[in-house]
Formats: structure tokens, sequence, C-alpha cells
């Protein structure tokens, strides 16, 4: 059996693994969900949009004879996740994910855990504080109950309707970042408290590391729960996956 591959993809993590299926001339097809306006260029095809839920996603892995899936998607991304299981299972496709281990708290951090983003909208319920918002420009409406506070909110795109805050500041930048940059905005912008999702990996560290340099505490939104699944942490891992799948046929 030949692979032909399904990369789930949308994060530094799915990047590499596209440079890596390239350069070893397997098929594959990247598909992003399109919340980046301005994607990477990819060196394998890609498709950008959802796949209509579980149903959609299980006629287009019959329709393009799709002989393995790889999650790379962000660790938020839990939906799709949870359908890539289900499709999978109900389709015999090989499913495993490509993850980020979770960061940890360490000596000096000062983190509040919080479920979810709505938690996270709960522990702003606090007097006016300069908050570095770093949740993505999809949640930003939900943060609208807590106008009182000052947000700096780092987007990779403009969000397309301003944010329903009213003292604000947005820079459109695309990561990574590095602790010293992070720990000179913060400082620019006077932030007391960061807000952050969970999102692992060192590409979006940075500013966790600053705030425990300054001292600033971190909303620190944990990430949800995802049904048990093959799980890699790493590209090379992922390839091996794919070979020993393949050589089992399946």
């Amino acid at each position: 059996m030949t692979p032909n591959l399904l990369i789930l993809g949308g994060t530094t993590e799915a990047t590499a693994l596209c440079r890596a299926v390239a350069e070893t001339g397997l098929r594959a097809t990247l598909s992003l969900a399109g919340r980046v306006e301005r994607p990477l260029r990819q060196p394998v095809p890609r498709r950008i949009g959802g796949f209509g839920g579980v149903d959609g996603l299980r006629r287009y892995l019959a329709d393009n004879n799709i002989t393995h899936v790889i999650d790379a998607t962000h660790p938020f991304a839990a939906q799709m996740s949870r359908n890539a299981v289900d499709a999978c299972a109900q389709t015999g496709t090989p499913l495993a994910a490509l993850t980020r281990a979770p960061w940890r708290a360490q000596a000096g951090d000062h983190w509040t855990h919080v479920p979810d983003i709505a938690g996270a909208v709960a522990a702003l319920d606090r007097p006016a504080c300069r908050v570095m918002l770093a949740v993505g420009r999809m949640h930003l409406p939900e943060f609208a109950p807590n106008p009182q506070h000052f947000y700096l909110l780092r987007l990779v795109d403009e969000p397309a309707t301003p944010p329903n805050f009213p003292d604000h500041h947005i820079l459109v930048s695309r990561g990574p970042f590095t602790e010293a940059d992070d720990r000179a905005l913060m400082t620019r912008h006077q932030i007391d408290l960061v807000v952050s999702k969970n999102a692992g990996g060192t590409g979006a560290y940075a500013k966790i590391a600053a705030a425990r340099s300054l001292g600033l505490p971190v909303i620190m939104i944990d990430r949800p729960t995802l049904p048990k699944r093959i799980e890699h942490n790493s590209v090379p891992d992922i390839l091996d996956w794919i070979h020993d799948a393949t050589e089992r046929g399946v």
C-alpha cells in the first residue's frame, strides 16, 4: 500500500512534518481550518476550510483514498481532533497525533489555572488592570464582559471587526518570539497580568518566560480533554509510525 496522508495542520509542528514528508516523497495533503488569512507556503498540496463534521471528514477520507491521518492541529482545536478520532474509527483509517508537551509551572511562576475560556473570562472579573490577552482573535468577543481592563492583543491577522474593548492595543505579528522581546513588550505596555492558553511547545513560550522574569501572574487556560489516540511528540516518530503502519498493511 502506498501511503496517502491527510495532515490536519495549522501549527509549526505540521509545517515541519510537511517538509519531512515532501523530502521523503510521500504523498500528502495539508488541511487548514482557514482561520489565518496569510498561511505559510507549504511543500505539499493543501486544502482550506472545514469538512462538515464527522460525516464530511469520513466522506473526504473515502473519496480521496486517504490511508493515514496525522492530527497536527493546535492543542485547543478540540472539535477537529474529536472529529478525526470518530471519522478514522468509523472508516478504519490509522490515526496518530503529532502533539506538543504542555507547559509545566516552574519556580518563579505564578499561575492560576482555569479550565476553559469561560473560566478565564470569570477570572478577569476584577478591578481594572493591564492585560496581555494571548488567546487568538477568535475568542476576543468572549472577553467583552470585562471592558474595564486595558488589553494588549498580539495577533497573526487583524481582526475582521475591532474588538469591543474601550482601551486596547493591537500588534499584528507572527512568532516565534524571544523572551527578551516579550519582556520589553510587557514593560513598554506596563502589563500587570497575562492570559494564555497552555499551547505547549517553544514557539509561544516567550511570553510565559517573560512573565516569570517580571514576576507577573498568569491565568493559564488548561487544555481540553481529548479521546484516547496514538500520540507522538516528534516528526521522526510520526514518520516511523507511518512506515510501521504501512508495513503492517494498516
